[in-house]
């Protein structure tokens, strides 16, 4: 599904070149929920914008469901964000003057292509997530779990080949930010969907199939849940702590 070769990527500022990603090495599997976790500056954000198409990476592939990403033009791109890839956000990016439902629909009015189905997988979603009841609803008038579930429903309504989500539980209190990371079980378990995740959140992350920890600019560690839960944060928490000091 997605594959992640050599990344490399600099940010030149003046006459000086810092290095951000210094080799990125790994895979998403189809269905498979993963997050990548790292100190500030460790390069999750670089790596994210790189797999979004809204930056060029210096050196590397990606490939995203058999596109490889280099060398195509902005349209091409354009394309590829607009219905292979979901986004989700820590600001929600919802539209104020829309409803719930029409911002569920914001990606498929954009192609021009809201019809029956459109209007059904909208409901199909909004049924998975708990949210049915707010569909007439304004962003003002609901809750930030609430608003991250509709934009975790608007990530799938074309349904992309991997939902990017960017901290989606960074502005939520704990209730709601279990809601929003069970959410995305049921996207995977109902749709089969597949998730890469940049958190800071071990809690979020727990919940994860696999997690990346970046240091630096390259993979540090790659940790496969076995076991529960609260055993997989624990074993996250004690590699954090072991990162933190080599």
């Amino acid at each position: 599904m997605l594959y992640v070769k050599d990344l490399h990527k600099s940010y030149e500022v003046g006459k000086n070149k810092y290095p951000v990603l210094k080799g990125a090495d790994f895979h998403v599997a189809q269905g498979e929920f993963v997050a990548v976790m790292g100190p500030s500056g460790s390069g999750k954000t670089t790596l994210l914008n790189c797999i979004s198409c809204y930056i060029p990476f210096d050196k590397g592939s990606i490939t995203v469901g058999g596109v490889k990403l280099a060398g195509q033009d902005e349209k091409t791109l354009a394309k590829i964000r607009n219905t292979k890839l979901g986004f989700v956000f820590q600001d929600f990016m919802l539209l104020d003057g829309l409803t719930i439902r029409e911002n569920i629909l914001v990606p498929r009015i954009v192609q021009g292509e809201v019809g029956r189905d459109a209007e059904q997988l909208a409901d199909k979603l909004a049924s998975i997530f708990g949210i049915k009841h707010i569909l007439n609803k304004y962003p003002v008038e609901i809750s930030g779990g609430e608003k991250q579930r509709a934009a975790v429903a608007r990530s799938l309504i074309n349904n992309p080949l991997i939902i990017l989500a960017d901290e989606p539980t960074g502005n939520l209190d704990s209730k709601s930010s279990r809601t929003v990371i069970e959410s995305f079980g049921n996207a995977r378990a109902e749709m089969n969907a597949t998730i890469f995740m940049v958190t800071h959140d071990s809690f979020a992350a727990s919940f994860c199939d696999r997690v990346i920890l970046l240091k630096d600019g390259t993979i540090y560690r790659q940790i496969e849940k076995k076991g529960d839960r609260s055993e997989f944060q624990d074993k996250l928490l004690d590699v954090i702590k072991e990162m933190s000091t080599r």
